[in-house]
């Protein structure tokens, strides 16, 4: 059988009660949720609580997992939606200082990291990463999750598409906005 099948299985030991086909997906997803939930809120303790809280909304929602998705990109849903839930509480900044910056044709680029110390050139950085963390923050939701994806985790569009449960052409329509967004509200830097 193969490996989908063999999940399938385990998913369905793990609705009829067996504890130990639901440590077995908690074994087999643990790592993958943790990384994509501590790349998201940048702080392990949280990441760690959250991991708990998305196995436990997945395996109390396990009835309305639909088999024709992969089981990992359902899990890997709700964690990122834990993700956003959590930062969208707390109000904390999702993405790193270091993160990419829009450029005029739309396209982000990473900066090339000077470690001389400038106080006032590294004051103005300092101010145009908040800027832009403040931008992405106030983007709605559905925009600022593919940037998310796209440029921090860079996934590819098909893989976005998956997480998402939305078409590609959606997922590049929704990066374009987002893209456009971005530059309006950063302009002036």
């Amino acid at each position: 059988t193969s490996l989908r099948d063999e999940e399938d299985l385990i998913i369905g030991k793990a609705l009829a009660g067996s504890q130990q086909a639901y440590t077995t997906l908690v074994d087999r997803h643990r790592a993958a949720v943790f990384h994509i939930i501590n790349r998201m809120v940048r702080n392990e303790e949280a990441a760690r609580d959250l991991v708990q809280e998305t196995f436990m909304k997945a395996f109390t929602s396990l009835a309305s997992y639909r088999s024709e998705f992969r089981f990992s990109t359902w899990l890997y849903k709700i964690a990122a939606n834990s993700s956003i839930d959590y930062l969208r509480k707390k109000r904390i900044k999702a993405l790193s200082l270091d993160r990419p910056l829009v450029t005029e044709d739309g396209t982000v680029e990473m900066e090339v990291p000077d470690y001389s110390y400038h106080p006032e050139r590294d004051l103005v950085r300092k101010q145009q990463r908040f800027s832009i963390e403040e931008a992405i923050d106030s983007l709605p939701d559905k925009y600022r999750e593919v940037i998310i994806y796209r440029h921090k985790d860079d996934k590819p569009y098909g893989e976005i598409a998956d997480l998402l449960c939305i078409p590609v052409g959606t997922v590049k329509a929704r990066i374009f906005r987002a893209r456009e967004l971005l530059k309006k509200k950063l302009k002036n830097i």
